[in-house]
């Protein structure tokens, strides 16, 4: 430890931190704001104990663990604040303010691995019909349904796409996700369609509704409102609709959801998990790895169904 690591507060600490990932890593405001709030409790845990960044050892950070955990706060919260402490010392240890990194080797609480509900083939079809015979919006609801079935995209990703994406029909769709970090997804033939068909109506309805002066809107789906996209709180709502519509339970159904039944059909199919996590916009691997459970339960069952010695007498 230097001198001046000393010397720095640990709130000049935080802050250094998150200008170099904001700048370096490219961090989403959302993920600098956890980062923040993560940093400033454990900061507040060392200074009611004299403590300090600068001196803090891993029996500190375990202690400071240990403090979590007394309060009663979830596996992940625990591991993504240890996460927080690791990054934050291998980012001073990279400034010259740190020797060493006393988190490096502490092995955290663990996450639990488990993946939300999802949608089998038939609830999702039966969603897209609901979208197409919905009295109102139906081009703009099977668009979006169609979109997010056949990409994977998250809700802000879908929702915010710009309408240049779109034109041309494209065989693939460029879509900016975390970060900032880009990614191209193929569409399907159905999302292909559904997105021509929308694309048009858009357009026309833009085109009469057009004021002289007033630019076109840069989004595939625009609204009224401070973004000038719909709002993922209105999607959320239109998809309970037609979960409704669909006779499936709505509180199954959230774009999330059909995320994840994305990656689980195309993985029960077949699909590398490489290329779904390139689709999914996952930066690493391990976290496309909870829907290796699909290829658990088909290799299961094809044992159960298909090997000699499983058969009763």
């Amino acid at each position: 430890m230097t001198d001046a690591a000393r010397d720095h507060a640990m709130g000049q600490w935080i802050s250094a931190f998150l200008d170099g990932q904001a700048a370096g890593a490219g961090a989403a405001r959302n993920t600098l704001l956890a980062y923040g709030r993560d940093l400033g409790d454990f900061a507040a845990h060392l200074a009611a104990r004299g403590g300090h960044f600068a001196t803090a050892d891993a029996g500190a950070i375990e202690d400071y663990l240990a403090a979590c955990a007394g309060a009663g706060l979830s596996l992940a919260t625990r591991a993504r604040r240890l996460s927080a402490i690791r990054q934050l010392y291998r980012f001073a240890f990279d400034e010259g303010w740190r020797s060493d990194n006393p988190a490096i080797r502490l092995s955290g609480p663990g996450r639990p691995r488990r993946l939300p509900g999802t949608l089998d083939v038939a609830e999702v079809t039966a969603l897209i019909a609901a979208a197409r015979a919905l009295p109102r919006d139906a081009l703009r609801a099977t668009c979006l349904i169609e979109l997010l079935y056949a990409t994977g995209m998250r809700v802000s990703e879908l929702v915010s796409l710009p309408v240049a994406a779109a034109r041309g029909d494209p065989r693939m769709i460029l879509v900016r996700g975390k970060g900032g970090r880009e990614r191209m997804v193929p569409l399907s033939p159905p999302a292909r369609a559904a997105l021509a068909a929308w694309l048009g109506a858009r357009d026309r309805a833009e085109a009469a509704a057009h004021r002289p002066g007033t630019p076109p809107s840069r989004h595939l789906f625009p609204a009224r409102g401070r973004d000038g996209h719909l709002t993922r709180q209105a999607f959320f709502v239109l998809l309970k609709d037609m979960a409704r519509a669909a006779g499936i339970d709505p509180d199954r159904v959230t774009p999330h959801v059909l995320r994840h039944a994305f990656a689980t059909h195309l993985l029960a199919n077949g699909a590398d998990l490489r290329a779904i996590q390139t689709m999914l916009g996952h930066a690493d691997l391990a976290t496309t790895e909870i829907y290796t459970h699909v290829l658990e339960d088909r290799l299961t069952d094809l044992v159960l169904t298909r090997h000699p010695l499983a058969r009763d007498g």
